[in-house]
C-alpha cells in the first residue's frame, strides 16, 4: 500500500469526535440514521464509535458495522485507546461489517507524557508498537494515531511512525489535537514525515485536525499538497471545542479548485475527474439531517451549507448574477443538492406523492414513520398555502427524528401583552397516558412555557441555547425551535418545527427532556446489566 494513491480518501467521524460535542449525543437509531446517509453520500470510512467507552456505544457501532458495513459499503471503524480492552472491543464491534476497521492511538507530545500518560519516550513506542500488533491480530485493517502530533517533537514522531507501521499500521493519522498549527506548520510537518520516516510508503498518510484558530480546513488542503490521502472530517465541522475539519468545505474546496490540486496527485492539470468519491448532490441533506437529530444549528453564513452561502443581498451582486451566475457564484448551488424549485406539494396533496418526494429528498420512512409524518403535513398544509423541501424536511425531523417520545404535549395555552404578566398552562402526557397540567409565569411567553413544563416534569435543568429559525419566509411561516438544555454535567438538544412559534419552544423543550430521560434510563439499563 503506498501513500501516494490519486484521490483523496474521505473519513468521517461526525459519529464519533462530532457527537463529543456538548449537547450533541445521539442515540442508536439516530446514529444508524446518519450513518445510512454517511453511505449514501459515500465516504469511504464512517468512525461509528469509540466502542469500550460504553455499551450503548459498542451497540451502536455492532449495528452499523451490520446494517450499513456492507460489501459495497464504507468500512466501519471503531476508535481504541492503545490498550487492550479498548481494542478487544473494537474488534468486537466492528466484526459483522464486510470491511472493518480499527483506530488506535496514543499521544506523543511531551506535554501529554509528562501531564496525562505520565510515560516516557521509550514507553510510548513500545506501547504503540504492542498494541498495533495486538489490533493487527484481528484485522488487517489498522490505522495508528500519534495524538497531539502537532506539538510533538518531529525526530520522536518519526521513530514512533517507523515503529507502528512495522509493526502493521496501513494508515497512519497525523492529529492537529489541539488546532494549534497554522497551514504551512501543517504542511511542514507532513512533508517531514514523507521524507523522514523510510517505511511510510507501506501506509497512507491521514490527517485530523481541530479548529479552534478556524485553520482546520486550510491545514488539511496543505497536507494533500505534501502527501497526505486521507481526510479525517465532519459533517459541518462539529465536534470537541471549536469542532472538526468540515467535510463538506474540504469536498468543495477540492470539486471547485481540482486543477489545482491535481498536479499534486499526479493527475493531469487539466482533468476533471473527482478527486473524492464524495456524491456533492448528497451534501446539502446531510447538513440538514445531522443538524437536526444534533440539534447543532448551522450558522447562515457557514461556507457551503449555510442559509446565506448561495443569497445575494447585494444590488451590484444581483444584478451580476442575473446575468452571469459566475460574477459572483464559484459553484452552482445544485451541485450540493439545493433545488432551485422548492415548492412542490400542497393540501391537495395525497400520500403517494408525499412518499415520492420523501425519497427524493433522501428520506426512507416506514410505513408507521410515513403516516405520522402525513399527518402533520396534513395540519401544516391546512395553515400554509405552499409546502415547500425545506418544510417537508422539517416536518420529517420533527416527527420521525426525534428521541423516544416519554411525554408529549398536549395542550400550549398562554397570555401574553405589553400591559400583561406573561402567564402559560401546558398539559403534558406521560408514558402511562396520565395527563398532568400545570401554569406558571414568566419574563415572556417561551419562558412561562418552560416553567410551567418544568413543573409538570421536576427534574432539574438549565436552558443554555434557545434559537428560532424561518424555514420559509412569509406570514404562515414555519419556524424552527432548536434548544439545548443542561442537567447536571450533561447537554441535551431539542428540535420542533411548527406554524406556531410558541408551540414549537414548547415541542422542542420536551423533545429535549424526552432525550435526557431516555439517556438516564438507559444508565439504569446499563447498571443492572453490570
Amino acid at each position: 500500500m503506498s501513500n501516494q494513491t490519486d484521490r483523496i480518501i474521505i473519513f468521517d467521524t461526525t459519529l464519533r469526535d462530532g457527537e463529543q460535542c456538548p449537547g450533541a449525543t445521539l442515540n442508536i437509531d439516530e446514529k444508524l440514521v446518519i450513518a445510512k446517509q454517511l453511505a449514501r453520500l459515500g465516504v469511504d470510512i464512517i468512525e461509528a464509535g469509540f466502542a469500550f467507552a460504553s455499551p450503548g456505544d459498542f451497540e451502536a457501532v455492532s449495528k452499523i458495522a451490520q446494517t450499513v458495513g456492507t460489501e459495497n459499503g464504507p468500512i466501519i471503524c471503531s476508535l481504541a485507546r492503545a490498550r487492550h480492552d479498548d481494542i478487544k472491543a473494537a474488534a468486537a464491534a466492528i466484526k459483522p461489517a464486510a470491511k472493518g476497521r480499527i483506530h488506535t492511538f496514543i499521544a506523543t507530545s511531551d506535554i501529554h507524557l509528562q501531564y496525562k500518560l505520565k510515560k516516557t519516550r521509550p514507553e510510548v513506542i513500545a506501547i504503540a508498537e504492542e498494541m498495533v500488533a495486538y489490533a493487527k491480530s484481528f484485522t488487517d485493517d489498522v490505522e495508528f494515531s500519534p495524538e497531539d502530533a502537532g506539538r510533538s517533537d518531529p525526530e520522536f514522531l518519526y521513530e514512533v511512525l517507523e515503529r507502528a507501521i512495522a509493526a502493521g499500521a496501513t494508515t497512519v493519522n497525523i492529529p492537529d489535537t489541539v488546532g494549534y498549527t497554522t497551514p504551512s506548520e501543517f504542511g511542514a510537518i507532513i512533508k517531514g514525515i514523507t521524507e523522514n520516516v523510510p517505511n511510510i510508503d507501506k501506509a497512507i498518510i491521514s490527517v485530523h485536525g481541530h479548529n479552534d484558530l478556524g485553520l482546520a480546513v486550510a491545514n488539511f488542503l496543505e497536507a494533500v499538497k505534501n502527501g497526505a490521502r486521507q481526510l479525517e472530517c465532519t459533517i459541518n465541522g462539529i465536534g470537541e471545542r471549536a469542532g472538526n475539519a468540515a467535510l463538506e468545505e474540504l469536498v468543495m474546496a477540492l470539486h471547485v479548485r481540482r486543477q489545482y490540486f491535481n498536479p499534486f496527485l499526479g493527475r493531469a492539470e487539466n482533468s476533471e475527474a473527482s478527486l473524492t468519491n464524495i456524491d456533492t448532490k448528497q451534501i446539502y441533506k446531510t447538513s440538514r439531517l445531522v443538524s437536526n437529530l444534533t440539534g447543532m444549528l448551522v450558522q447562515p453564513n457557514k461556507a457551503i451549507v449555510g442559509a446565506n452561502a448561495f443569497a445575494h443581498e447585494s444590488g451590484i451582486h444581483q444584478d451580476g448574477v442575473l446575468k452571469n451566475k459566475l460574477t459572483y457564484e464559484i459553484m452552482d448551488a445544485q451541485l450540493i443538492g439545493l433545488s432551485d424549485n422548492q415548492i412542490v406539494l400542497g393540501k391537495h396533496s395525497g400520500r403517494n406523492a408525499f412518499r415520492t418526494r420523501l425519497k427524493e429528498l433522501g428520506f426512507e420512512p416506514s410505513e408507521t414513520e410515513l403516516n405520522k409524518a402525513f399527518v402533520k403535513f396534513k395540519e401544516v398544509a391546512d395553515k400554509k398555502k405552499e409546502i415547500s423541501d425545506w418544510d417537508l424536511e422539517a416536518i420529517v425531523n420533527d416527527e420521525i427524528q426525534q428521541a423516544p417520545e416519554l411525554f408529549r404535549v398536549e395542550l400550549v395555552q398562554v397570555s401574553c401583552g405589553s400591559n400583561t404578566q406573561p402567564t402559560a398552562t401546558v398539559t403534558l402526557r406521560t408514558p402511562d397516558g396520565e395527563e398532568l397540567t400545570d401554569a406558571a409565569i414568566g419574563t415572556g411567553p417561551v419562558d412561562a412555557v418552560y416553567k410551567a413544563i418544568n413543573r409538570v416534569v421536576n427534574v432539574p435543568n438549565e436552558l443554555i441555547e434557545f434559537s428560532v429559525q424561518s424555514v420559509t419566509g412569509g406570514i404562515d411561516a414555519l419556524g424552527e425551535v432548536t434548544i439545548r438544555l443542561r442537567h447536571q454535567s450533561r447537554v441535551f438538544s431539542g428540535h420542533a418545527a411548527n406554524t406556531d412559534i410558541i408551540v414549537a419552544s414548547a415541542q422542542a423543550y420536551v423533545n429535549a427532556l424526552n432525550r435526557l430521560f431516555s439517556a438516564l434510563q438507559q444508565e439504569v439499563k446499563e447498571e443492572v446489566t453490570a
